[in-house]
């Protein structure tokens, strides 16, 4: 598939696509006779874990750790499980704090509301 197709299916820009295989984050694309690149299901399977873990505060140089260990094949998968267990746990991290401030997000509209009912 075009990479107009692959940026509609993963939801990354194709000017992110771009930027991600300059900078190594992508395997190997395979490229078309008149040179344009053709993207398999896998090489989409891929941009959708890149947009995934961009969206969730991964920072690129970890992301780019990540590619390089995926780039050396099954040896080393346990490096790459620990790379998205710590992942995880940092997003059950942030999760808990959202949930701290929507509580008290929650309580303050609480209180405005009994403040606008007293004023009323």
């Amino acid at each position: 598939m075009l990479i107009s197709e692959a940026a509609s299916a993963s939801g990354l820009t194709i000017d992110t696509i771009r930027y991600y295989e300059k900078l190594g984050l992508l395997p190997k694309i395979a490229r078309r006779r008149d040179g344009r690149r053709d993207f398999s299901a896998e090489n989409v399977d891929w941009l959708i874990l890149l947009f995934s873990l961009r969206e969730t505060g991964m920072p690129m140089e970890r992301m780019r750790y990540f590619a390089q260990l995926y780039r050396r094949g099954d040896e080393t998968l346990s490096e790459r499980k620990a790379v998205l267990l710590d992942h995880a746990q940092h997003l059950d991290m942030r999760r808990a704090g959202l949930d701290r401030c929507a509580e008290l997000l929650a309580y303050k509209l609480r209180r405005y509301d009994e403040m606008t009912e007293a004023v009323s």
